[in-house]
């Protein structure tokens, strides 16, 4: 990448970092110190990978945790790899069995959405097949963490205090108190600048770390976590922990404007931004900050992801081909639907037939994208006791319509919302990107590739540039700094525009460029948190 055009016109605390030996950039500073230790000790970028991400479950509770899914894609010796780590329903599952319980829709909370967690899994693979230090080596950091405790970030304590609101109104069933008991053992949730501490959290690291996630899958911590769920009359069982492995699978990509833009294949919702590309790729973009550009991105997001909604699911359960919605002939019918004024698409007929985030680079050229998430904040509100373990609520996503490509079936994985980002151009990579925060992912790729590769912005511009959300129908969300004229312009396109009075909607995001001549490497993190970017 040509650094000689990067350039920053939007206001920011932060400038892009440079750094040549190893880069770790998220969402909290002791998770990236966490990273940036591993590399010192003589860890690679994966090391560094899996020890920021284990931190994370510590530092940054209120997204992801142990029991999370996750998703990488992997470069090294010149190759990208994916890593889908995303578990499946329990077996014994269906939409009869909750149409039995009296269920309309899957609920959100409690044992009922909680799928197989797939996060130690996905630590324990890329560590055996890319990692030079020993797991055990690698989760001491976020053992550490757990077991001194650490202080809030100003960002977390937000979000903390308010799933805590939450929680206290609408989760007092018994199968809730094992969550107040590890996240508000004072009866409230802690401040900021508090320390906050989880010696079970620590324990179960430990556990994770000795037996190379063994015990959670087929061991004593599997038992705890299947009797738990068990004994509040959920589905997660033994078996289902006992059979699961994460699976790697090779990444799908589209090529725009010379870049080759890199993103996990379903069940992720990744395909959705590579979509969009393909659509906007039809189109010249000369200017960032006019109507015509922010009318053609969203509309060209919007037929990307109603699309997306109504065909991907796990991917042996979708109706339409991949490779298909990559295809130019999908990209131009559905860019010849774009005209002058906001439309609201139907979807394609195809042809008969809560998240966390983090980059890291190593000096050797290894780059890794890394997403991890419990879905919607804490997950399910289900935590086994005495572990720190809090369940993901994927499950939540899935459809009690049995005509839905994404419908509720036994051991099937549901459409996910996290995904990883990595960009090439040729047989260089460029390096990882991503946006966490559920529906916002894909649209926050898409706007981060454009800031990038159409208007030359650094990584920190990138990132800090205003963005834009698409929710339904004609309704458009703006941040509250998004320019006033061009709202004022886009409604008279039939846009419904919304300016956001909370920043916190419009996703989280890091970047880490390298440079293929000199091998330094330059990030940008994410100002709309606590951010933070460690290197040497």
């Amino acid at each position: 990448m040509n650094l000689d055009h990067l350039y920053q016109p939007y206001p920011s605390t932060r400038n892009t970092v440079f750094a040549r030996n190893g880069m770790v950039a998220t969402s909290q500073p002791l998770a990236a110190q966490a990273g940036l230790e591993i590399l010192r000790k003589g860890g690679n970028a994966i090391d560094a990978a899996i020890a920021t991400a284990a931190a994370l479950t510590v530092v940054e509770p209120t997204s992801n945790g142990i029991g999370s899914d996750c998703f990488a894609l992997v470069w090294t010796e010149g190759k990208l790899h994916g890593l889908n780590a995303s578990g499946p329903s329990p077996k014994s599952i269906s939409i009869e069995a909750l149409r039995e319980r009296g269920y309309e829709k899957m609920p959100v909370h409690g044992v009922v959405p909680v799928t197989v967690p797939g996060t130690p899994s996905g630590w324990a693979e890329l560590s055996k097949k890319f990692g030079r230090l020993s797991l055990k080596e690698v989760l001491e950091p976020a053992i550490r963490y757990a077991e001194e405790g650490y202080p809030l970030t100003p960002i977390l304590g937000k979000y903390w205090k308010s799933a805590y609101r939450i929680y206290k109104q609408n989760m007092t069933g018994e199968e809730f108190q094992a969550w107040f008991e590890n996240f508000a053992p004072e009866g409230r949730a802690p401040e900021i600048g508090e320390i906050w501490r989880s010696p079970g959290h620590a324990s179960t690291l430990r556990e994770i770390a000795e037996t190379n996630a063994e015990s959670f899958y087929r061991g004593p911590l599997a038992e705890k976590i299947a009797d738990y769920v068990q004994k509040h009359n959920g589905f997660l069982s033994k078996e289902d922990l006992a059979e699961y492995r994460a699976e790697w699978v090779e990444p799908i990509s589209t090529n725009y404007r010379g870049y080759d833009v890199w993103e996990i294949p379903p069940n992720g919702q990744g395909l959705v931004a590579l979509m969009a590309l393909n659509i906007a790729r039809g189109f010249d973009f000369t200017e960032k900050e006019t109507v015509d550009t922010y009318h053609k991105q969203i509309e060209a997001m919007k037929l990307a992801f109603t699309d997306g909604k109504a065909h991907i699911s796990d991917i042996q359960h979708m109706r339409v081909e991949v490779n298909h919605l990559l295809s130019e002939e999908y990209a131009a019918e559905r860019r010849a639907l774009i005209g002058e004024e906001a439309i609201t698409p139907d979807p394609y007929k195809p042809p008969s037939g809560g998240t966390v985030y983090l980059a890291a680079a190593d000096g050797e050229g290894n780059m890794v994208s890394f997403i991890q998430s419990n879905y919607m904040g804490f997950g399910s509100g289900i935590v086994v006791p005495g572990t720190g373990i809090a369940l993901q609520n994927r499950g939540a996503d899935f459809s009690l319509d049995p005509e839905h490509p994404n419908a509720l079936k036994p051991g099937k994985k549901t459409y996910h919302t996290i995904i990883p980002g990595f960009l090439t151009k040729g047989d260089q990579a460029v390096g990882p990107f991503g946006v966490m925060g559920g529906y916002m992912q894909p649209q926050g790729h898409f706007q981060v590739i454009m800031n990038t590769i159409d208007f030359h912005l650094n990584p920190q511009a990138a990132l800090d540039a205003p963005r834009w959300q698409w929710t339904e129908g004609k309704k458009i969300q703006v941040e509250p700094h998004f320019p006033n004229h061009l709202a004022q312009a886009l409604a008279r396109k039939g846009h419904q525009i919304q300016v956001a009075t909370d920043g916190g909607g419009f996703g989280r995001g890091q970047v880490i460029w390298r440079d293929p001549e000199t091998g330094v490497l330059m990030g940008g993190t994410e100002s709309r948190t606590d951010g933070s970017i460690a290197v040497f």
